[in-house]
């Protein structure tokens, strides 16, 4: 098993500084997600092959290790002409990826909650045409149900992440986003079961709660997603019954630290987070 963590808190830092306060947070396995010098959200990625060797050295100068790279593009949009180029910046994400050595990636389906059935039908398109080069180059995919994307609820991402019907593509279990995907955490982790491989592990506060007057956005009825990417215990995920779960189905895969709320709190709460993890996720099984 790998702890992984995700330092988009502090992606506007220069790649040496961006590193290095990854490697001082105790975490040696690295989540690589947006940087606008490399794959920016939803445009081309801006890495070039000089940038990628910088990348590639800051990590051997730091002892990490890459776990897996996170790139988001809208390859479900019902827009056709942005679901085209969504495939054309996927392809480019899998060039870097594979240049810096990594074959794990991570995304969400990235369409729209109010056209769902259009956004599907976009999502087997695009994949039609990236899953036969996801297969070709060894890549591990896993996905992710997102608040406000057209896949939500959690049982339905597996079944659409199972109806890909490849051993290349896995599901991802994002802890803040628990109460979106319906709030059945149990439930979830125990039906993907081997198809679960990548967790996001924060907390986040139960939108639903108080009758839905946990938080209030306006106008009133409005569709907004609220939820919070917080330290362990500061929020209202269970997480005793997270750790269970993931030991009775004998997790083994990769869980990234995905505490995003105070970057001004980024080195105390990345240390935190990773003394934290490092003890729960050892009595479920050997960390790499």
């Amino acid at each position: 098993m790998k702890l992984a963590i995700d330092a988009f808190p502090i992606r506007m830092d220069d790649p040496d500084t961006y590193f290095r306060r990854i490697a001082e947070s105790g975490f040696h396995w690295v989540e690589f997600s947006q940087r606008e010098d490399v794959w920016p959200y939803y445009t081309h990625p801006t890495a070039n092959d000089e940038r990628v060797e910088l990348v590639k050295k800051l990590l051997k100068r730091y002892d990490l290790e890459l776990a897996s790279c996170l790139p988001l593009y809208r390859w479900s949009s019902p827009e056709e002409t942005e679901r085209e180029a969504a495939v054309r910046y996927w392809n480019r994400a899998i060039d870097i990826t594979l240049q810096l050595g990594c074959h794990q990636m991570n995304s969400e389906f990235s369409g729209r909650p109010e056209l769902p059935e259009e956004s599907e039908a976009q999502f087997w398109r695009s994949m039609e045409v990236l899953l036969p080069r996801i297969e070709k180059e060894g890549i591990q995919l896993n996905i992710e149900p997102h608040p406000d994307d057209f896949v939500e609820d959690g049982l339905r991402a597996v079944n659409m992440v199972r109806a890909i019907n490849s051993p290349n593509v896995g599901f991802l279990y994002c802890a803040p986003h628990t109460f979106h995907q319906g709030g059945n955490m149990r439930e979830i982790i125990e039906y993907a079961g081997g198809d679960l491989r990548h967790l996001h592990v924060a907390d986040s506060y139960d939108h639903r709660a108080s009758s839905g007057g946990r938080y209030i956005s306006n106008p009133p009825g409005n569709p907004a997603r609220i939820h919070q990417h917080n330290v362990i215990g500061d929020g209202e995920v269970d997480w005793e019954e997270f750790f269970a779960a993931l030991a009775d189905i004998h997790f083994d895969g990769i869980a990234t630290c995905a505490v995003f709320s105070w970057a001004e709190r980024f080195d105390e709460d990345a240390k935190k987070m990773h003394e934290v993890m490092t003890e729960r996720f050892s009595g479920i099984g050997a960390l790499e």
